[in-house]
C-alpha cells in the first residue's frame, strides 16, 4: 500500500486528522483576507467587460495564415490609428480570420480603424466585415447573465434544503458559493481578461462543481452526526472527521479537473489567443481551485458555527467536557512500592500476636470489628439467638439450625 493510500485510510479511520473546524479564528481570517483582496481588485481596477455587455464594433478580416503573432500586429496598428475608442482593442483568431473588437465607433472612426487593419492585412474593403452591437443589447445580455446566476443560487438553496432537510446546510453552501464567485471575479479584475458570455457560462459550471463537492462533505457530516450520543463525539469533532474522510477525494477530484482546464487555459491564452476559450478556461480554473477550498474549509466551518446554538449540540459538548474532567477513573490508584504503609488487612485477620507485632516493629493491622454496644447510636445491638446456632457445611459459617417438628419443644 502506497503512502497516499495509507494516508487516506488513516484520515478515514481517524488515526490521523487535520483540524479544519476548530480553528475558527484562523480560517475566518484567511478567508476574509482573500475575499477582501478580491473586493479591492473589483473596486479599484474593475472588470473588463467585453463588447457583448458594453456594446461596440467588431471587424472580421480573412487571413490565410492567421496566427497570434499576426493578431498582435493588427492590434498594435489599430491602437496607433489615433481613435480613442480603439486604444484598448482586442484581437483574436477564429479559423482563417482575425477578429478585432473595439468600443462603439462612428462612421469616420470605423473607416480609420479599417484603414489601420489594411496596413497589416492587405485585403480589399469588401472583405472587411463590420458588425455593430449596441449598448442597450449588451446591457440586456448582462441582466440576463445576472438573472441566470441568481436563479441558479435559488435552486441550490431549494435543492439542499429538500435533500438534507436542514436550512443551515443551505446557508453554509450559499456562503461557500458566494465566496467562490467573489474570488473568481477578483481574479478577472486583476488579470484584465474580458468578461464575456463564455466567462459567465464557465462561472455557472464551477458553481455546480463546488456545490457537488460541498454536498459530498455535508452528506458525510450528516452520517457522522446521526447519533452523537452513541459515537461520543461533539458536533464539531464529527464534522472535522467527515472533512478528513472526504479530503483525499476532494483533492484528487480537484487535481484531475484542474489539469485539463489548465492546459486549455495555457493553449488559448499563450498560443492561440482565442478570447472565448481563455475566458471560459480562466473562470473554470480559478473557480474549481477555490471551490475545493470552500467545500473543505469554509462550508463545514460555517455549518458548525450555525449549529453551535442547538440544544442537542450543546448537550454533546457538555458530555465531552464532563468526560474530559473525569479523566481515567483508575488514574488515582497508587502504585505499589516496597515501603508503603499497610493500612488494612485484606484477608480480615492476622497471624501474629500483638506482642509479636510490637517486637517486630511491623505496623499494627487495623481491622474493623462489629460492636455489640447496646447504647443507642453506638453500633448495632446483636439480638439473642432463637434457635441453636451451628456451623453449616454448605455455607461455611454458623447458621441457625432447624429441628424437625417432632423434636421441637422437647
Amino acid at each position: 500500500m502506497g503512502k497516499a493510500s495509507r494516508l487516506g485510510n488513516d484520515l478515514y479511520t481517524g488515526r490521523k486528522s487535520y483540524d479544519f473546524v476548530h480553528r475558527r479564528t484562523l480560517w475566518y481570517a484567511i478567508t476574509g483576507g482573500i475575499v477582501a483582496l478580491a473586493f479591492v481588485a473589483l473596486f479599484v481596477k474593475g472588470l473588463n467587460f467585453g463588447i457583448e455587455f458594453t456594446g461596440g464594433t467588431e471587424f472580421r478580416v480573412p487571413a490565410q495564415n492567421a496566427s497570434q503573432t499576426l493578431a498582435e500586429e493588427v492590434r498594435d496598428a489599430v491602437a496607433e490609428s489615433g481613435v480613442p475608442a480603439a486604444e484598448q482593442a482586442t484581437t483574436t483568431t477564429a479559423g482563417n480570420s482575425v477578429l478585432v473588437q473595439v468600443e462603439e465607433l462612428d462612421a469616420q472612426e470605423t473607416d480609420q480603424v479599417r484603414a489601420a487593419i489594411q496596413t497589416v492585412l492587405d485585403v480589399p474593403d469588401d472583405d472587411v466585415t463590420t458588425s455593430e452591437l449596441g449598448a442597450s443589447w449588451g446591457q440586456e445580455i448582462a441582466n440576463r447573465a445576472i438573472l441566470g446566476v441568481i436563479v441558479f443560487l435559488v435552486l441550490v438553496l431549494i435543492f439542499i434544503a429538500f435533500y438534507f432537510r436542514e436550512w443551515k446546510m443551505s446557508i453554509a453552501a450559499l456562503v461557500a458559493l458566494v465566496h467562490d464567485v467573489v474570488i473568481t471575479m477578483g481574479v478577472y479584475a486583476l488579470s484584465g481578461f474580458q468578461v464575456t458570455p463564455a466567462a459567465v457560462t464557465g462561472l455557472l459550471a464551477i458553481l455546480g462543481f463546488s456545490l457537488y463537492d460541498t454536498v459530498v462533505v455535508f452528506d458525510k457530516i450528516r452520517e457522522n452526526t446521526a447519533d452523537m450520543r452513541k459515537n461520543r463525539q461533539t458536533y464539531a469533532e464529527a464534522a472535522n472527521l467527515a472533512v478528513n474522510q472526504t479530503l483525499v477525494r476532494s483533492i484528487n477530484t480537484g487535481i484531475v479537473a484542474l489539469i485539463p482546464i489548465g492546459a486549455i487555459l495555457w493553449v488559448s491564452a499563450v498560443q492561440l489567443g482565442a478570447s472565448s476559450l481563455q475566458d471560459l478556461a480562466l473562470s473554470q480554473f480559478v473557480g474549481m481551485a477555490v471551490g475545493v477550498y470552500s467545500s473543505v474549509i469554509l462550508a463545514p466551518r460555517v455549518l458548525v458555527h450555525l449549529k453551535s446554538n442547538e440544544s442537542e449540540v450543546k448537550l454533546a459538548e457538555r458530555r465531552a467536557k464532563a468526560r474530559a474532567r473525569a479523566g481515567d477513573r483508575y488514574a488515582s490508584v497508587p502504585a505499589f512500592v516496597e515501603d508503603m504503609p499497610v493500612e488494612d488487612d485484606p484477608d480480615g485477620g492476622d497471624d501474629l500476636d500483638d506482642d509479636e507485632v510490637r517486637a517486630s516493629g511491623t505496623p499494627t493491622l487495623t481491622k474493623a470489628r462489629p460492636t455489640t454496644s447496646s447504647e443507642p447510636g453506638r453500633g448495632r445491638t446483636v439480638p439473642e439467638n432463637r434457635a441453636p446456632v451451628e456451623r453449616s457445611g454448605s455455607s461455611g459459617r454458623k447458621q441457625p439450625s432447624r429441628q424437625p417438628k417432632s423434636k421441637r419443644g422437647k
